[in-house]
């Protein structure tokens, strides 16, 4: 369901971990999706067990069914943050993970170490992609 506000467009699916309550899942404007960070959390907000591989592997389970609800998908992402608790230490498994969800031609990437993650989460993804067929 999207709900329209001045020249932007709300995202929001039931079918992805709710957002918090000072964030929208993602919003789209000229063309363009803006997907909020991601942690590998399920429905009840419970970050899932086994370090960063599963919790990738839930964020961008997550992102994709956010970007399908905006009418994308992750074949149409121009762009991804990666912000890991522990760079040295996951660096090279949430690869492992990440890779996984990009068959085709990858896109842009930063990826940033931080000093800690809500709820002490070891990854958070963030994108932005286009609308299939926009002029953008």
């Amino acid at each position: 369901m999207a709900t329209h506000a001045t020249t932007k467009t709300i995202v929001h699916t039931e079918d992805a971990v709710p957002p918090l309550p000072v964030f929208s899942q993602a919003t789209v404007a000229n063309g363009i999706v803006y997907c909020s960070g991601s942690i590998g959390c399920d429905h009840q907000l419970n970050v899932v067990p086994g370090g960063v591989s599963p919790q990738t592997t839930c964020a961008l389970e997550n992102l994709s069914k956010v970007l399908a609800a905006a009418g994308s998908g992750l074949e149409h992402i121009l762009k991804v943050n990666v912000y890991l608790a522990n760079m040295p230490r996951d660096f090279a498994t949430m690869n492992e993970a990440y890779i996984k969800f990009f068959p085709g031609p990858l896109p842009a990437r930063t990826c940033v170490g931080v000093a800690a993650l809500p709820m002490g989460a070891d990854v958070e993804i963030e994108c932005t992609a286009i609308l299939p067929g926009s002029s953008h």
